[in-house]
């Protein structure tokens, strides 16, 4: 459906005089790449990469009046832009961003421009290290479960554009923010702003572990009196990021009453001075997750008066007990011959490793590997020494593996075939082990992203499930 030609009021008017550049053709590159074609926007975009999903992909822009490249940037046509589009993974060194921040180009996310077209969305928006995707689900759930039109977006999977392209857009978005996509979205203003945890993550992107913290700290940018903030009391990091931030501040907790805390005694979820859920019911794994749990409870509640009445707490609890967790999070795949095999592929940092390793209670057959982040692996020895039998170290990532792990547990370098990854897990493994993907780095060696590489592990791992 074609959408009425832009105002100013939602683009700026410089941005709309010239032609606006997409930098970057993932799926948040070609909706908002669209969704500025259909709204009049002159447009150019263009990947350095070429593959036939991107060949698809600049085939249906060139549909919609864009200007597309593929394997190639045209430096400069870009030079001339008068809005650069950037999508989360171009790092801010490319020479492309780094030539138009030189001139003063503007720079912006995907996610600035959905909201921009999007101006009455009710969102409540998830920053974090580790957590935010399974916040960022539940609290898409919550809201689902209070009856309203409600979708999950952003880092999630789904671009905020996509939402902006659907004939009826949601009311309200739970919206998963990266620290790259906060980088250079700065009208975000949450109607509730969550914050997880926070650890060192992205070294391979960031100067330093202060770099990082600063740019989620763009969360609060906007902050005035009237916001509401959610963040984790047990976190020292984050409390010190979100100290200065102006308006209400509500906190989550495993260790101590708080907003939204784990009564340990009664097995219950108390947020607000009610108990909402037993933890028992809850069909998640983990403390992690009842962390998870009490933010988006929390996050929800605060988010609209409405949210608080007894009849939507009791919509709230039945919602909790009904959600099922996400795919390639501590997913247990199935279990053949006494082997439990576990797919964590969405863990791409050392700290959410040692999340998923807490959680164990076999004997480990650990899977990782991929592209190196810029971690020590070393802060992973505690739970490895606890749990884990063998390693399996693969990838690029896998010769820093085997020196950081090295005289602690026996570790089994390999290339880059996760066939071969899979078949040396499989004569690893003895009945009462499990076989734990939580790779502690990114995918992008050997695989397109993290849900292809969870997909391959599934399809390895129980051939019989999945024929």
């Amino acid at each position: 459906m074609a959408l009425p030609r832009m105002s100013e009021q939602a683009l700026e008017s410089d941005w709309i005089r010239g032609e606006i550049a997409v930098i970057g053709l993932a799926r948040s590159g070609r909706s908002v790449a669209t969704l500025l074609a259909r709204a009049g926007v002159t447009v150019y975009a263009s990947d350095a990469s070429r593959s036939p999903a991107l060949e698809f992909c600049a085939a249906q822009l060139e549909r919609e009046g864009v200007g597309v490249d593929l394997g190639a940037h045209d430096l400069p046509r870009i030079e001339r832009a008068s809005l650069i589009v950037a999508s989360p993974g171009v790092p801010p060194d490319a020479l492309v961003l780094v030539a138009a921040a030189r001139r003063g180009t503007p720079i912006v996310s995907e996610v600035e421009i959905g909201l921009r077209f999007l101006p009455e969305l009710k969102y409540i928006a998830v920053t974090g290290t580790n957590g935010k995707t399974t916040t960022t689900a539940l609290t898409g759930h919550l809201l689902k479960a209070l009856g309203l039109r409600a979708q999950s977006a952003g880092n999630i999977g789904t671009p905020l554009t996509e939402l902006a392209l659907s004939a009826a857009p949601p009311r309200w978005v739970a919206l998963e923010l990266s620290s790259f996509q906060l980088h250079d979205t700065p009208s975000v203003d949450p109607d509730v702003g969550v914050v997880t945890n926070l650890s060192a993550n992205h070294l391979d992107r960031y100067s330093s572990v202060e770099a990082y913290y600063a740019d989620k700290a763009l969360l609060f940018e906007n902050a005035t009196a009237g916001s509401t903030w959610v963040s984790n009391a047990d976190d020292a990091d984050v409390q010190r990021l979100v100290s200065h931030a102006a308006g209400l501040h509500a906190r989550f907790s495993l260790a101590r009453e708080c907003d939204a805390w784990l009564d340990r005694a009664h097995g219950e979820l108390m947020v607000l001075g009610q108990p909402i859920a037993r933890r028992d019911d809850l069909q998640l794994l983990g403390d992690h997750n009842v962390a998870n749990a009490l933010a988006a409870t929390l996050a929800v509640m605060l988010s609209d008066p409405e949210h608080r009445t007894p009849d939507a707490t009791k919509l709230i609890g039945r919602g909790l007990r009904s959600f099922r967790g996400l795919e390639h999070r501590i997913e247990v795949v199935g279990e053949g011959d006494g082997v439990l095999w576990i797919n964590d592929s969405k863990s791409t940092n050392v700290a959410s490793t040692n999340v998923a390793l807490r959680g164990m209670t076999r004997p480990t057959v650990l899977l990782l590997g991929g592209r190196h982040k810029g971690e020590p692996y070393t802060s992973l020895l505690d739970e490895i020494r606890r749990t884990v039998r063998e390693v399996i170290a693969y990838g690029e990532a896998g010769p820093i593996v085997e020196r950081d792990l090295h005289g602690t547990v026996p570790v089994h370098l390999l290339g880059s075939s996760f066939d071969e990854v899979m078949a040396e897990a499989r004569r690893l493994a003895r009945a009462g082990d499990a076989v734990l993907l939580s790779p502690a780095c990114s995918s992008y060696d050997m695989f397109e992203n993290y849900e292809q590489r969870g997909e391959v592990f599934k399809r390895l791992a129980i051939p019989a499930a999945h024929e």
